[in-house]
């Protein structure tokens, strides 16, 4: 069972340009018979005119606003049909057309598209419902359009009920790729998912990323609004704000809403680039108004007005600013200009659009060439009636190829002989000649596998229905006083690229990234981006980079980090610099300086090691230990000179674990023999019988000396095998590297100096003890001095130490290690040489008895009061006395041989404060 609809739709008015209709023929625009029917929808007006009186009634309105565009498009139809016809491609089978117009209006669009559904040869154009369509056989087999996308839409859900192919030049809203919604469409130009990432390509490499967006308020126009808002935020480009149109001119709020967008527009000041994706009908008022106002813009194209010549010749056009766009990929269509040019001679009883055509060119035939398109545009169907018949016929041969959109054309074409493909492919077996051979799902199967050669290439319809082809990036250029669109690049949909075809079209592209259209200026290299409260991102300021962070290109979200340790970068850096490494080099005049201060030691110890040579029997040199004990002395403060030398240059491993342990062994050595002559010295003046023995035990200067120096051995030892010290390098300043010794431990290093110090107590503590010996016998008093020298200058030390650092710190080492070599050196033996060299009548042993003889006169009463009994004291001196005399192979008793100097020699018995005076003289000569 089926029920029947019936259909006769019909227009309010009556005449010979059929603009109402007494049958369903009458609805019919353009048409042509033929053994297969295609079906054909396009907006050949505008606007329906709407009536203002109520009730509306259910009748489909006239319509205004004649698209010389889309009348070409319904053309080049009719011409592909008609050259397919008079080729061998459908072997005899003739191909026909019906054509409606759809006044850019969904709702007659679906009466033309009710009309397709009936059944074929009903008389009263029904479409039975049914359950099932697979045998049904229509009124078409396809339809190519519609125009727009919003129509394309709502066709396609109509189609799809019986699976009717339809192929559509124009439209391009991504939605229609989805086969589950539109599984009948088709098309022969990419989606829109292309053209916005196309543009937005165009953005990014000029350079824009703060941009506005007009689109009309449509499906069309919202889709493609939320694909480029896609693309855009993906690529960091910020829409500033976006303007919705009403979709119909009939709106009663377009001008205002025009007047909004245009105020929104001069406001933004900070906004120049408008990408627009609009009718043409649309951008023809929104430039109108944009002239007025002086608005001065970079224009963005969509694919629907870019190569809108009507629009080109605007007045003053070139006031607008820039405009460039994308345009479907054109082809060849000389056989279709062709066409046009002998269009004149076709009949117009079947073509009701070429007939309104030639009426509009006598009513406006008077006018120049753009007010010639704004005649035949406002013209209505009412006005073509009154002024019907009353004009004579004009023919304008150049008008009709002045306005030709070649990518339109192309498409156009292009979808015709695809469906033309899928027919031949179903009628291989089949007599094509009854319109029932196949049905229109059979034809869609076979279209889905059809290729078409264009230009040489195989073109195909993919999963989605698309053909991805190419698109061509215009841009209106003034030549020779006029707006002419030329063809500045392809863009490659596959690779996502601009390909050129000369350097005069690149420079072209080029010169429009001086246009700035940002909110906030570009941050140069060495700048970041800073998020302000704006809720876009590309509102910011720019800061600099922090240091040790860089930024090389413009409009970083963030700044790079030297990613090693050796690299550094100033505040606001394009880049990363390699660290200075410092360290203290020979070539450093400081190191130069404390060199000399080394090598002068060296010479000095040289020095005194020849006048020692020399004077090896004076007293002053047997005074002074004898002359290995100054050898050894000597010896040990050459290394300490030595290991200055350590501290000097790159370090390195060995040089790091040799100089300390070379200057803690050698100054350790040093420090133990001058405690032996401590000794030495306390053992010969001191009169305590207790404290002599004492001392007596402790004098053993080999032993003594091999211990002390062997502990310090054993503390450098462990050190170096459990905490060596190494190589390290300071980051503690920013742009540089200090090469320095790492001691590895602290402690160890802290012990060995406590070590020397320790020694060094010790030695002072002895050496004060016998600070009041003669002037010229003197030695513990310069030790002592030369101890506090050591002492003022390490305590000094240790601060400075702990607070240095940088390439100077072992400078600070060195100067130390140099004032204590130098301080015990020069008060050890200065004065020695001082009297070797200057005093040498001193210098001889009778000088030295008078001395001491002096000396001890002066001594003798202190030696012999005491604060113990006489008795007790006399005893300890006649212990002393008879301990001596045993010394000089004398009597025990006290009969001793004694001479002092200038009186004749004595013999007999010493009278006690004799024999002191006696013994102090005589342990002087022998030390």
């Amino acid at each position: 069972m089926a029920f029947v609809i019936f259909l006769i739709p019909c227009f309010v008015l009556g005449t010979d340009i059929a603009l109402s209709c007494q049958n369903a023929d009458d609805f019919v625009g353009a048409s042509s018979p033929g053994d297969i029917v295609i079906g054909g929808l396009f907006a050949i007006h505008s606007e329906m005119l709407h009536p203002e009186e109520d009730p509306i009634k259910p009748v489909i309105q006239s319509c205004a606003g004649f698209e010389i565009q889309v009348f070409l498009q319904t053309l080049a139809m009719i011409h592909a049909i008609e050259t397919i016809n008079n080729s061998t491609l459908l072997s005899g089978v003739t191909l026909g057309y019906e054509i409606y117009d759809t006044c850019a209006e969904v709702t007659k669009a679906m009466a033309s598209a009710l009309r397709f559904l009936s059944k074929l040869n009903s008389s009263e154009d029904a479409v039975e419902f049914k359950c099932n369509y697979s045998d049904y056989i229509p009124r078409v087999k396809a339809v190519i359009g519609a125009t727009y996308s919003e129509v394309s839409m709502a066709v396609s859900r109509l189609l799809a009920l019986q699976l009717i192919p339809q192929v559509s030049p124009a439209s391009s809203a991504e939605i229609l790729s989805d086969k589950i919604r539109f599984p009948s469409f088709f098309r022969t130009i990419p989606s829109d998912f292309h053209q916005t990432r196309a543009m937005t390509r165009l953005i990014c490499e000029s350079g824009w990323n703060w941009i506005g967006v007009i689109a009309t308020d449509d499906d069309n126009g919202r889709f493609a609004l939320e694909s480029f808002g896609v693309q855009a935020m993906a690529n960091n480009v910020c829409i500033a704000f976006k303007e919705m149109l009403p979709a119909y001119l009939s709106d009663s709020t377009f001008h205002t809403k025009v007047d909004q967008a245009i105020e929104k527009i001069v406001k933004e000041t900070r906004v120049n680039v408008i990408v627009v994706f609009m009718r043409q009908f649309h951008v023809l008022k929104l430039f109108r108004k944009a002239i007025e106002r002086n608005v001065n813009k970079i224009w963005i194209a969509s694919d629907n007005w870019s190569a809108a010549v009507k629009i080109s010749t605007i007045p003053n056009i070139r006031q607008l600013g820039t405009v460039v766009g994308f345009g479907f990929k054109n082809g060849d269509i000389s056989s279709f200009q062709e066409f046009l040019r002998n269009l004149h001679e076709k009949p117009t009883e079947n073509n009701k659009f070429l007939r309104e055509y030639i009426m509009l060119l006598s009513v406006c035939a008077h006018l120049e060439y753009h007010d010639f398109q704004t005649c035949i545009a406002n013209q209505s169907q009412d006005n073509l009636l009154e002024n019907d018949g009353s004009k004579p016929q004009i023919w304008r041969d150049d008008f009709l190829n002045a306005n030709v959109e070649p990518g339109f054309i192309h498409s156009t074409i292009l979808a015709v002989y695809a469906i033309a493909h899928a027919i031949k492919g179903q009628c291989k077996d089949r007599n094509c000649k009854d319109p029932s051979a196949f049905t229109p799902w059979e034809l869609l199967e076979e279209l889905k596998k059809v290729v078409v050669i264009d230009a040489d290439k195989e073109v195909k319809f993919d999963s989605n229905g698309d053909i991805s082809t190419s698109y061509d990036v215009l841009l209106w250029k003034e030549i020779d006083g006029h707006v002419e669109i030329t063809t500045l690049a392809e863009y490659d949909a596959e690779k996502g690229g601009f390909v050129f075809e000369d350097e005069e079209k690149k420079k072209d592209f080029l010169a429009l990234k001086k246009v700035q259209s940002t909110c906030s200026q570009h941050c140069r290299p060495g700048q970041v981006k800073k998020v302000t409260e704006s809720p876009h991102t590309c509102c910011y300021e720019c800061v600099y980079c922090p240091e040790n962070h860089y930024s090389n290109q413009t409009d970083m979200d963030y700044c790079y980090q030297c990613n090693n340790k050796t690299y550094w970068a100033p505040i606001n850096s394009t880049m990363c610099y390699r660290k200075t490494i410092y360290f203290l080099a020979w070539t450093n005049w400081f190191a130069i300086f404390l060199l000399l201060l080394s090598a002068f030691g060296v010479v000095l110890v040289l020095s005194i090691c020849v006048i020692f040579t020399k004077n090896l029997d004076t007293p002053v040199v047997k005074a002074s230990g004898g002359l290995t004990v100054c050898y050894i002395i000597l010896f040990s403060h050459f290394l300490i000179f030595l290991s200055t030398v350590f501290f000097i240059d790159v370090p390195t491993e060995f040089k790091c674990k040799t100089r300390q342990a070379l200057f803690g062994i050698s100054f350790t050595l040093c420090v133990s023999c001058i405690l032996i002559k401590s000794l030495k010295i306390l053992l010969a003046f001191s009169f305590d019988p207790k404290l002599q023995n004492f001392l007596k035990c402790m004098y053993k200067p080999i032993p003594t000396v091999v211990t002390c120096t062997g502990i310090q051995v054993i503390i450098c030892t462990f050190w170096l095998i459990f905490r060596t010290p190494f190589v390290n390098q300071n980051f503690s300043i920013p742009r540089a590297i200090i090469l320095e010794c790492n001691e590895g431990s602290i402690v160890a290093f802290g012990i060995m100096l406590g070590y020397i110090a320790a020694l060094a107590f010790i030695c002072f503590i002895f050496a004060f003890k016998g600070r009041k010996l003669p002037e010229n016998y003197n030695e513990a008093k310069f030790i002592t001095f030369g101890m506090l020298i050591y002492f003022i200058a390490w305590i000094v030390f240790i601060p400075v130490y702990a607070t240095t650092f940088g390439k100077y710190l072992p400078a600070v080492e060195i100067i130390v290690v140099l004032i204590s070599n130098y301080g015990i050196l020069c008060c050890t033996f200065l004065p020695k040489c001082y009297i070797i060299i200057y005093k040498q009548e001193t210098n001889t042993k009778s000088a030295f008895l008078k001395m001491v003889y002096t000396y001890s006169s002066k001594s003798a009463g202190s030696v012999a009061v005491s604060r113990v009994s006489l008795d007790s004291k006399s005893s300890s001196l006649q212990a002393t006395i008879t301990d001596w005399c045993k010394t000089e192979n004398d009597s025990v008793n006290g009969n001793c041989h004694f001479q002092v100097p200038g009186q004749p020699p004595i013999k007999g018995k010493v009278h006690p404060k004799n024999a002191a005076k006696t013994m102090v003289r005589k342990r002087v000569s022998s030390i």
